[in-house]
């Protein structure tokens, strides 16, 4: 496929539909593998939801690895450069790139708090977000309990799927 459309993803066969949609849901293939089925989709609502429903039904294993699939924000794949096309242009748009030393030393500080706490990494849909809102977003939902936070996380992770499917399909 050349030109990412609906109607191209839901004629594709299962391989090529996954190759596309891939990096919709951070390193989780099997996401779109597991919505293929669902095709033919209307709308980028329809996929969406598809998507989303492939999640809901995911074990909460399956669910805790896609949360730990998603990097630090600017943290050590920012550094490193290893952050996929996607999360290194979210992370930019969002000002995390631009940190001061202070900005950076209080954001890891609460990135290592989080992670400390709930055992997976701070996850928010950053696109419209300042670096300022961000970090008083990690340090608000340092107060939440586990189960509450692993549930924003995948609220989250949905929003970035959303942002990332409008994006693709934009065209």
């Amino acid at each position: 496929m050349t030109t990412t459309t609906l109607d191209t993803l839901s004629a594709a066969d299962r391989d090529d539909f996954v190759a596309h949609l891939a990096d919709i849901f951070e390193h989780s293939p099997w996401i779109p593998e597991r919505a293929w089925a669902a095709r033919p989709f209307t709308s980028i609502d329809a996929l969406h939801a598809a998507m989303l429903a492939v999640l809901d039904a995911a074990s909460d294993e399956e669910k805790l690895g896609l949360i730990r699939a998603h990097p630090e924000l600017a943290g050590k794949e920012a550094v490193a450069g290893t952050l996929t096309v996607a999360s290194t242009g979210e992370q930019r748009g969002a000002g995390l790139d631009q940190c001061s030393a202070e900005e950076l030393a209080r954001l890891r500080r609460l990135n290592a708090q989080y992670r400390e706490r709930f055992g997976f990494p701070f996850v928010i849909a950053v696109k419209g977000l300042s670096r300022y809102q961000i970090m008083d977003a990690v340090e608000a939902r340092l107060a939440h309990d586990r189960a509450d936070e692993f549930g924003a996380c995948l609220t989250e992770i949905g929003k970035i799927a959303r942002f990332r499917l409008d994006a693709l399909l934009a065209s």
